[in-house]
């Protein structure tokens, strides 16, 4: 499929999509999170990526969504915005967390608003040095969405999380990596690199198995002890009747690196 405000490239068993709108900060405009949506579903079901990579292209990540695009200002009346998310954001962000295989998200540049989420819903999010991110949404009188209340309480604590949704101040990437918000802030020029060997680690690595870990990790934000010792028991199993296990355990015992297929 041809894309207008993405791209979609493979190499090595890794996905690559990069918001391709640098002129907009790869602001999120209507037709973007179709296409969003549409690649994410053609690199789950293609049967021959293992892992997700995310970033953007230019000198940011993403500004959010794109308050000039005619699907959110319209005309004659107030916006519905609960629309927009529903029909563009929702459908992604669900996407994003139930999604097969591991996601990195490399934020190359400024990540606000429904651009933070995008990034956050991501399982090991890397940032450059000079990123920042934003949650502007109560300087112009909103509030903050695409998941950013599910997401920042979880990652970085009530008072944190309040104080960047309601303050709308910029967090620097260093900091942001401090509170636990993401796995790790890079410098600027070794950004490509380390997502890039994550991403490459992922793809050669027991999929079955870590698609199963990102999934026990983001039930158990909502369940209790109980709900989750079972989820584990139903998770193991599948995990322990893969072929990459099987394949883990005699490379182990023959001393060797173990070499998985991701079944």
């Amino acid at each position: 499929m041809a894309y207008a405000t993405i791209q979609l490239a493979r190499a090595e068993r890794v996905a690559t999509i990069t918001l391709n709108r640098p002129d907009r900060l790869n602001a999120l405009s209507a037709e973007l999170m179709r296409e969003l949506l549409a690649a994410l579903t053609e690199v789950e079901n293609d049967g021959e990526s293992r892992c997700l990579l995310l970033t953007g292209a230019g000198r940011g990540f993403c500004s959010g969504a794109d308050l000039s695009d005619g699907s959110i200002m319209q005309e004659g009346g107030p916006p519905d915005l609960g629309r927009a998310l529903h029909e563009g954001y929702h459908p992604v962000i669900r996407k994003m967390a139930g999604f097969k295989l591991p996601i990195v998200c490399a934020v190359n540049g400024p990540a606000a608003g429904a651009g933070m989420s995008l990034a956050l819903a991501g399982d090991i999010v890397l940032a450059a040095k000079s990123a920042t991110f934003l949650q502007a949404f109560a300087n112009i009188g909103l509030v903050p969405d695409a998941g950013s209340t599910y997401f920042l309480p979880r990652l970085a604590g009530n008072a944190r999380a309040m104080g960047l949704a309601m303050l709308g101040e910029k967090l620097p990437a260093e900091k942001a990596a401090e509170w636990g918000l993401i796995w790790q802030c890079v410098e600027d020029d070794q950004l490509a690199a380390t997502a890039g060997a994550i991403a490459a680690k992922f793809a050669n690595g027991p999929t079955v198995g870590l698609g199963l870990i990102r999934g026990l990790m983001r039930q158990s934000w909502a369940a209790g002890l109980d709900q989750q010792l079972e989820a584990e028991l139903v998770a193991q199993r599948q995990a322990g009747r893969s072929r990459d296990f099987i394949e883990g355990v005699m490379a182990f015992l023959q001393k060797r690196p173990a070499k998985f297929t991701g079944k």
